[in-house]
């Protein structure tokens, strides 16, 4: 292992220093990066900074996957309703119609790039298309995801090969890109990861989503390595595990027992609303958060607790 880590050994990138590996007498290995001195906006807790000034986004631009329509979209305006610019990375021709308005409504910037996630030459380009664009990035947030609702004996190969590129690999090259970027920008950033309920090592009543619960869990196992590998570069790196939220994904699921479920399941009785969603997406982006990474932020109407009393008894 360690002839292994010593001749794969690389410099992490040009401006951000260097790994190396070190013997201990112990045999084990330390494996050691000296980022470049990143500039972090110091606040003073006495000082008469407002708490409703630190929420805000203006001047910041975020990446979003996924961000063409649904709970992505939703991120995506509320990001921009806060004064921040966006940059929308989506496989879909084109974004939902109102994603046109909100550079004018808000006087931000708002750029749409049409990529697939699971290409490394599509997502680079449309990746490096965007910061030139919008001058600079200052966090994303990953949304784009597939999901399959089917027995685990008959879930296909290709497909799980799909969600697995779509949501694993979208969401780590995304992460590897923007990462590269904020270091090499030396100012810190944050990143939003968009996991799961189904993340939580838990299955959903009525569902068999064994390939979806999978990926989400490899979304979520990743932010607690990239908080600790790149918080001294000032990057934070959280993610929020949804509940049933109503989303084009979830309505294209429906039939009537599980549509009693997503509306009577969870403790708080209801399906959750992109809206739920949002202020923890844009809070987690904002200077607001600046002392919190490694997180996971279950927002799911009490679901991932158990289910409904009542539910459960009618069932």
């Amino acid at each position: 292992m360690s002839l292994f880590l010593k001749s794969f050994a690389r410099p992490v990138c040009s401006r951000a220093g260097s790994i190396y590996v070190r013997n201990s007498s112990v045999q084990s290995n330390v494996v050691s990066r000296t980022f470049a001195t990143t500039k972090i906006r110091q606040v003073d807790p006495y000082s008469d900074v407002k708490v409703t000034d630190r929420f805000s986004l203006k001047g910041k631009t975020i990446l979003v996957t996924g961000g063409a329509r649904g709970l992505g979209f939703a991120m995506s305006k509320a990001i921009a309703q806060l004064g921040g610019n966006i940059a929308i990375l989506d496989s879909l021709p084109e974004p939902v119609e109102e994603f046109h308005t909100l550079a004018d409504k808000h006087n931000i910037t708002a750029v749409y790039e049409q990529t697939d996630v699971t290409s490394q030459s599509s997502l680079e380009s449309a990746f490096a298309s965007v910061v030139k664009q919008t001058g600079g990035l200052n966090g994303c947030i990953t949304a784009a995801g597939i999901a399959l609702d089917a027995p685990f004996l008959e879930q296909p190969w290709d497909i799980c090969q799909k969600i697995l590129a779509v949501n694993v690999m979208g969401t780590f090259w995304t992460a590897k890109l923007v990462a590269q970027h904020l270091i090499e920008r030396k100012q810190g950033g944050s990143m939003v990861f968009i996991a799961s309920v189904a993340a939580q090592g838990l299955k959903v009543p009525l569902q068999t989503l064994a390939i979806y619960n999978m990926s989400k869990a490899g979304v979520k196992g990743l932010v607690g390595p990239l908080a600790v590998e790149l918080g001294e570069a000032g990057i934070r790196v959280n993610s929020i595990s949804p509940g049933v939220i109503a989303s084009p994904m979830t309505d294209g699921m429906i039939w009537p027992a599980l549509d009693d479920m997503f509306n009577n399941a969870a403790p708080m009785k209801r399906k959750g609303r992109p809206s739920d969603l949002t202020p923890t997406a844009t809070f987690l982006l904002s200077d607001a958060s600046e002392y919190t990474t490694g997180a996971d932020f279950l927002i799911t109407g009490g679901l991932h607790a158990g289910v409904s009393p009542s539910w459960l008894n009618k069932t």
